[in-house]
């Protein structure tokens, strides 16, 4: 992937040479995206029934729309839409289980950027700004509700920081390619309710973000 990654880039680098664009003041920018979701924190013990279980929440793969304002010639702002389904899997003493659990995601994420060549070709940018992650649709898999009865999920939002980096090579006057990296500090705790018997479980998300895609500049 990394290696088709960088062939695409020189292409499109090679294209941009030769049709420049650029983002300037006023303009507005428009990506679209696939993300992949990689949850790089960890969880703890799922207290106080399993104090030597835990639980794993896998990756994600998904489309993402993303809209960028520029205020100024390098300065701009970034607002990231996206929603993403995970399972969650039982380890250590509830290893046996396997899937325990399903929820999805909608982690709204707000960045200021600074963009570092905006009349160039190859435009490289940083952003830093915050996240607000909501759960939905969460749901218990037969294998739990066989161990510990009828038992619902329920997972606390959060609130955090997010860190990007990223550059567009244009591929015409109007038209981009994008790569991008964010970490996105996610943490949440979930309850476990088993006919009134509870058990919490918090869990340190903190995905690390990489999307590419296409964009065009109105």
């Amino acid at each position: 992937m990394f290696r088709a990654l960088m062939l695409s880039t020189a292409m499109l680098a090679a294209s941009a040479a030769i049709v420049p664009a650029s983002a300037a003041e006023g303009d507005w920018l428009v990506r679209f995206r696939v993300l992949n979701i990689a949850p790089s924190g960890d969880a703890g013990n799922v207290n106080p029934g399993f104090p030597t279980g835990s639980v794993d929440v896998d990756n994600a793969v998904v489309p993402e729309v993303d809209f960028t304002r520029f205020f100024t010639d390098h300065w701009a702002a970034e607002l990231i839409l996206a929603t993403s389904p995970h399972d969650i899997s039982g380890v250590g003493a509830l290893n046996g289980l396997g899937k325990i659990a399903e929820t999805m995601a909608l982690p709204p994420t707000v960045t200021v950027q600074y963009h570092f060549a905006p009349e160039a070709s190859f435009r490289p940018y940083i952003g830093a700004g915050l996240n607000y992650t909501m759960f939905y649709n969460e749901d218990t898999t037969a294998s739990l509700v066989g161990a510990l009865g009828p038992t619902s999920i329920e997972l606390d939002d959060s609130f955090g920081f997010a860190l990007q980096a990223g550059f567009d090579v244009d591929i015409n006057e109007k038209w981009f390619f994008n790569a991008d990296i964010k970490y996105i500090d996610i943490d949440t705790e979930a309850t476990l309710n088993s006919n009134g018997t509870i058990n919490t479980v918090k869990v340190d998300l903190d995905p690390v973000v990489a999307g590419i895609g296409v964009g065009f500049r109105f």
